[in-house]
């Protein structure tokens, strides 16, 4: 138990560190953008644009994560974006909401988190709405319940999409 704790600890140093040294590059790429031609303008959070390329813009909330609803099934679900993350894993409570039970047998999928080695049920979601930006047939995980604080919406999504990216302090999902 106390090596978890130093785990996530570090892991969460090194995470705040991260976002530190990126808001440091941004924030030079001001100076280095004066002398390009200006790019599209970022839209407002969570707002679509456009038909074609559609970008969802994402600010940090109080935390320094990024928080954002998508929708599955109809349902609206809570994210937090995590590219660390290699799938989109769902609490067991949300999962039941859209629909998704799976049995006790179905959890056969080892998982390590920040808590520790967890056992998953994977599942499959016919779509994944966040802002538009609707992905079909994403890979995803059911967590017991107390595992996740929240959905993470990982890169089973986000490796579909055109692209993702950091820039200015927020998300962009195009």
């Amino acid at each position: 138990m106390r090596s978890i704790i130093i785990f996530a600890a570090i892991m969460i140093v090194a995470g705040t560190l991260m976002a530190q040294v990126a808001d440091r590059l941004t924030s030079a790429a001001p100076a280095r953008a004066a002398a390009a031609p200006a790019a599209t303008t970022p839209a407002p959070a969570l707002q679509t644009v456009g038909s074609a390329d559609r970008t969802v813009t994402i600010p940090r909330d109080q935390r320094g994560h990024f928080q954002t609803d998508g929708r599955i099934e109809g349902q609206r679900i809570n994210f937090m974006v995590d590219t660390g993350a290699s799938v989109v894993a769902l609490t067991e409570n949300d999962a039941a909401r859209i629909g998704m039970r799976p049995s006790r047998g179905d959890y056969n999928a080892t998982v390590t988190t920040a808590n520790g080695t967890v056992k998953g049920a994977r599942i499959r979601l016919a779509s994944l709405d966040v802002g538009g930006l609707v992905v079909r047939d994403v890979d995803a995980l059911v967590l017991p319940d107390g595992v996740l604080s929240e959905n993470l919406l990982g890169l089973s999504y986000l490796s579909r999409l055109k692209r993702f990216e950091f820039a200015n302090g927020k998300m962009v999902l195009q």
